[in-house]
């Protein structure tokens, strides 16, 4: 996981946390990384000091195991509250989400999946939407 601290062109300032520099890059290709204060996608990175480290250890290696292990309970209390209380529609999620913004469906949480031509389209279209943390590893996974 990386941490950046980002900035929106309003110069509120956050944190953000990804998976890795590709997955920042691309979440911010298609317009998916927003402004909590404001909800703008226009954000950027700011200066930052990276972390060195030697080329044996990766980088979650580095993070604190008790923050790591904290932060993958987090993320999975979020998907298991999404999923204990939301609908899920599968591959309809964009087709429901726009139905449910134009108020042609009931008002409700939902998730699924979507291509990331779906996400672009309903995000430049004004309807907010966000990924699903990922599911947490297996218990047979954890090192």
């Amino acid at each position: 996981m990386i941490k950046y601290a980002l900035a929106c062109q309003h110069a509120h300032e956050f944190e953000g946390w990804f998976g890795s520099s590709d997955a920042y890059d691309d979440q911010a290709a298609r317009g998916l990384i927003e402004c909590p204060i404001c909800g703008v996608n226009a954000v950027r990175k700011q200066i930052m000091a990276p972390a060195v480290m030697g080329t044996k250890k990766r980088a979650m290696d580095a993070v604190n195991p008790q923050a790591r292990a904290m932060m993958m309970d987090a993320m999975g209390k979020v998907r298991q509250h999404v999923e204990d209380n939301f609908d899920y529609v599968g591959d309809a999620f964009a087709k429901e989400a726009r139905a449910i913004h134009d108020g042609a469906s009931e008002d409700r949480g939902i998730y699924g999946e979507a291509s990331p031509k779906e996400v672009k389209a309903l995000v430049q279209d004004g309807i907010r939407i966000a990924p699903l943390p990922p599911k947490p590893p297996g218990k047979d996974e954890i090192n």
